[in-house]
């Protein structure tokens, strides 16, 4: 049995709303921004192009869960309060707290204009599925299937430090690859010692180098950007935490062999 959006949140004037589907701008993925930061969320209501879109007293915002077809994360309404040749100024409404983070709607829209009437979609946006708790991050898929972006990442570490992703890095070592999607470099590394995957992943997410050598050359802006338009990590690897070092380490040879991350073709230097 389908449920509508409109069966259990009655909105009297849809009229007052444009709908944002906020989606892959080219950078960075919505769902990732939310997960990280809700001021750098706000950020993309405030964005303005040219055009005055969001030319009524409201916003309806929906984040792409680009993981799933169709799936809309409920982001919120913003009131707009000024409106700037270069930018909008917003504030959160209380409207639908009760679900925000939570509530996934479904819509096949696809079209290119992310910021349209509200009116034409409310009829049409299907309940998807209600999460006990707010969105913050994927859960922990099993360590054979982890390749996250570095906002990924940082999302799981620095907002919400989620449990089941700390509860399994945290108690192994092993080896792991990090992408670079601008140059196609790759980087190998490994942890061990007392330290654990997550510890030496937090290190990534804290500097965007982690102390090598070569991308540290990389990543000059203390924003991250570049780490996070860029870099994808991936465990090739893993160990239980009683594995000798020597093991761990001999086996971050053997990959950085294979993949050929030393000199021209990556950043590693030994």
């Amino acid at each position: 049995m389908t449920i509508l959006l409109r069966d259990i949140w009655a909105i009297p004037a849809p009229a007052d709303y444009k709908c944002h589907f906020a989606r892959w701008n080219g950078a960075h993925q919505p769902l990732d921004v939310w997960a990280r930061s809700r001021d750098e969320w706000r950020g993309w209501q405030e964005h303005r192009p040219g055009r005055d879109d969001f030319n009524r007293p409201y916003v309806f915002s929906l984040i792409q869960f680009h993981h799933e077809t169709d799936v809309w994360l409920f982001g919120g309404v913003f009131r707009v309060l000024e409106r700037h040749p270069d930018r909008y100024e917003v504030e959160l409404t209380d409207q639908g707290a009760g679900f925000l983070g939570r509530l996934k709607l479904r819509s096949a829209y696809k079209s290119r204009p992310t910021r349209v009437n509200f009116t034409e979609h409310y009829p049409s946006l299907e309940v998807s599925e209600i999460l006990r708790e707010p969105h913050s991050g994927r859960a922990f898929p099993g360590f054979e299937n982890i390749d996250l972006s570095f906002e990924e990442l940082e999302a799981i570490i620095v907002r919400n430090g989620r449990p089941d992703w700390k509860a399994a890095l945290g108690s192994a070592k092993g080896i792991y690859l990090i992408t670079d999607l601008h140059t196609n470099k790759r980087y190998v590394g490994s942890a061990y010692g007392d330290q654990g995957i997550w510890s030496r992943w937090c290190g990534y997410v804290a500097s965007g180098h982690g102390g090598n050598v070569e991308l540290r050359a990389l990543v000059a802006d203390p924003s991250l950007d570049y780490c996070r338009q860029f870099f994808r990590f991936a465990l090739l690897e893993h160990r239980t935490s009683t594995t000798p070092d020597e093991e761990v380490i001999r086996k971050e040879g053997f990959w950085k062999s294979i993949l050929l991350t030393r000199g021209e073709h990556g950043y590693n230097r030994n």
